[in-house]
């Protein structure tokens, strides 16, 4: 059986503290601050980083360099036979393919990237499951075909507090975002595979989107993710939060386990610092992920 490291990196909302204790590695994402490069969770907190968001700071996205991915495989390969890597979605930044061509040209057969077009919480998930398949025997590249055929199995649908960072990123116009803040919109994204994209722009409260975001995953739950097996009983369910008041996150977590279950778990975690970026403080979102077919791990 061989020895497989598992690698992500902070997207996936594995903090360093976390990721020593499931004993994985997780790459810190850099980010630029008025000029200045930081690392997530290595000399910048969650506190720090939506302080200096909401004090008018220049910040933006970076990724890791190709070197500094490649040194931390030299350095797994040291003392395993293969990496699975599990960065996120190539459909949100350039990393992901810049990591597969860098193991397609030197890292054949012990390097294997998985573009599963995944974040936060449900690339989080991505990684269990790869730890999951290893302690089942399974080689770097059977867990690498297992993550990709079960990657479009996973939804999240996102609230967006205030339309400020949309704009800024550019992804809105500023007369958009001012017309949506005069109506005090809360607008619904969804993130499905590639793409960041507008799901229900008009709901006017985090009560309302908190209904829209549970019947949308319920929805899916018995739509096409029951249509793949039958089964609706084998279901993660996560929230996820930006910023670091998590009142409405908890109360969330309680709601949807009121409809669900109250012995049904619901998995809550700051979302990832990239998305964040992009959207600001106050979003909510709600994930939903497949677990993996039952014989693949009996």
């Amino acid at each position: 059986m061989p020895k497989i490291a598992i690698l992500t990196d902070s997207n996936s909302s594995i903090t360093q503290k976390e990721g020593k204790e499931l004993g994985i590695k997780v790459i810190p994402m850099p980010f630029n601050i008025d000029g200045e490069e930081y690392l997530e969770d290595i000399n910048l907190t969650q506190e720090q980083f939506y302080q200096r968001l909401t004090s008018g700071a220049k910040v933006s996205t970076s990724q890791p360099s190709s070197g500094y991915v490649t040194s931390i495989w030299d350095e797994l390969l040291e003392d395993h036979d293969q990496v699975i890597y599990i960065p996120m979605s190539s459909g949100l930044s350039k990393s992901c393919e810049t990591a597969i061509n860098a193991a397609k040209a030197n890292y054949e057969g012990k390097v294997f990237v998985v573009d599963n077009q995944r974040i936060s919480v449900t690339q989080r998930q991505s990684v269990l499951d790869a730890m999951e398949l290893a302690r089942c025997g399974y080689d770097g590249k059977q867990i690498h075909d297992k993550l990709m055929e079960i990657k479009f199995d996973s939804d999240i649908f996102i609230m967006v507090d205030t339309l400020e960072y949309l704009k800024k990123g550019g992804r809105i116009t500023a007369a958009a975002a001012a017309l949506g803040g005069m109506l005090k919109l809360k607008p619904i994204l969804l993130i499905k595979g590639e793409k960041l994209d507008k799901f229900r722009m008009r709901n006017r409260s985090i009560e309302t989107a908190k209904e829209i975001m549970l019947d949308a995953c319920l929805e899916k739950v018995n739509g096409y993710l029951k249509d793949k097996d039958g089964r609706t009983d084998n279901i993660y369910y996560e929230v996820a939060y930006s910023g670091v008041d998590k009142t409405d996150a908890d109360a969330f977590v309680k709601m949807i386990k009121e409809k669900i279950g109250e012995d049904k778990e619901v998995y809550c975690a700051p979302l990832s610092l990239s998305v964040s970026c992009h959207i600001g403080p106050g979003s909510l979102a709600m994930a939903i992920c497949k677990k993996m077919p039952d014989e693949w791990t009996k």
